[in-house]
């Protein structure tokens, strides 16, 4: 009796979406005893999982998932695949089983600061509506709506990360130069936000130990930076010379591309740090890159 109820008391996080961001959670919680599952969308992810002691079912989004299994016993869940034209696929296959969980404590959705849109530079935080300009914003914003939705009519217990570009080890600036993709483009007045991927590891783990359903974070360094001054500090760390800068009217960027460049803000990070208690181990870019680099 003593070994089922100490099973029953084990933390579950299922994962839709076993990427990069994801792995580095499932990392540090399985360190904390943990099962992790959740899912692939081929096999060879399937294959790359178990290597890492992760069960991993198929889903493709286009499809349920056959197995539901770790699904439905899991305690908490972690939403980080992508949108499509049509809405989330986790909650359009699965979001009445997961209102069937008895045992769920938390679900949190990762979704983007793209859904601010533009603001000319200017601060926004939680609080600030949302008014995307772009259709990956939109679709998000579609998204986080679902989701809250879910909480509202089911009480699902339900977390909005906001989040902005994701760096770490193996996706970086310093990887960006190793791979001969050195240009700094210029766009007067603009900047990007940015977190460490440990960092927002950090932010999640908080939220998990302690929940408020229904509510949004931004997830976010201390930092709003021009995309060149990051590129130029990644090349000094690696002792080479910065590339001369590209205006962005001469850059010949893709669409999607160009997109980026069409939206400024600085986004605010007090509700993580203040609420939460996340002490950025990497406030800004410079600890950020310069501690990727030393663990090369």
């Amino acid at each position: 009796m003593a070994e089922n109820k100490h099973e029953s008391a084990r933390m579950r996080l299922f994962v839709f979406g076993l990427g990069y961001t994801a792995l580095r959670l499932a990392s540090r919680l399985q360190g904390d005893g943990w099962d992790i599952t959740g899912t692939c969308r081929t096999e060879q992810g399937l294959e790359a999982m178990r290597d890492r002691n992760i069960h991993a079912t198929l889903f493709d989004g286009l499809h349920p998932m056959a197995d539901k299994t770790a699904l439905m016993t899991a305690t908490h869940i972690l939403v980080s695949t992508p949108p499509d034209s049509e809405g989330d696929p986790a909650l359009r296959h699965h979001g009445q089983d997961i209102v069937a969980i008895s045992g769920l404590k938390w679900l949190g959705y990762l979704s983007t600061t793209g859904v601010y849109g533009d603001h000319q530079g200017g601060w926004v935080d939680e609080d600030t509506p949302c008014t995307p300009t772009s259709d990956r914003g939109h679709r998000r914003q579609a998204a986080e709506q679902g989701w809250m939705q879910h909480h509202t009519d089911h009480k699902v217990p339900v977390h909005l990360f906001r989040l902005p570009g994701i760096y770490g080890p193996g996706r970086s600036a310093l990887d960006t130069l190793r791979q001969g993709r050195t240009r700094r483009i210029y766009k007067e007045g603009q900047v990007f936000c940015r977190i460490h991927v440990d960092d927002l590891v950090s932010g999640l783990a908080a939220s998990i130990a302690n929940p408020r359903p229904g509510a949004a974070y931004n997830l976010t360094d201390d930092e709003p930076a021009p995309p060149q001054d990051v590129t130029a500090y990644a090349a000094n760390l690696m002792g080479l010379e910065p590339e001369p800068l590209t205006p962005i009217d001469e850059a010949e960027l893709t669409p999607m591309g160009r997109s980026f460049y069409g939206e400024c803000k600085r986004v605010k990070n007090n509700r993580m740090t203040d609420e939460l208690g996340v002490k950025l181990a990497y406030p800004t870019y410079r600890e950020g890159l310069t501690a990727i680099l030393a663990q090369k």
